[in-house]
């Protein structure tokens, strides 16, 4: 028996409802704490669709989504742009603390443990 699509199934459409307005709201509440944001949705396979969210301010963060959908749903509800790419203009206006230097560097072949 093949599974129906959130489309056929008013439970799964009414779970994908409350996962956008969720996200939605943690996408607002960022965008608020650091001057609006922009976001770049990027699929990343079985898992879903990648929510990156850069600020105004340059502070970043991601977020997932369960499906491509959910996460355009979200963003609109948002109320946030949406960029095609992420892009070297918009990457530019990023900024890379402390925590990120460390991670990056603890995922080089030799470079210290991520502890």
């Amino acid at each position: 028996m093949a599974e129906s699509s959130a489309e056929d199934n008013p439970k799964a459409q009414a779970r994908a409802e409350r996962r956008a307005a969720r996200l939605a709201k943690q996408i607002g509440a960022f965008a608020g704490a650091h001057g609006g944001a922009e976001a770049n949705l990027a699929y990343i396979g079985e898992r879903g669709t990648r929510i990156v969210l850069v600020a105004a301010d340059g502070a970043w963060g991601d977020l997932v989504a369960p499906t491509h959908a959910i996460a355009v749903a979200a963003a609109e509800r948002s109320g946030v742009t949406v960029r095609e790419a992420l892009d070297g203009e918009l990457a530019a206006t990023m900024r890379t603390g402390p925590y990120e230097w460390r991670r990056m560097a603890g995922i080089q072949i030799g470079g210290h443990a991520n502890t």
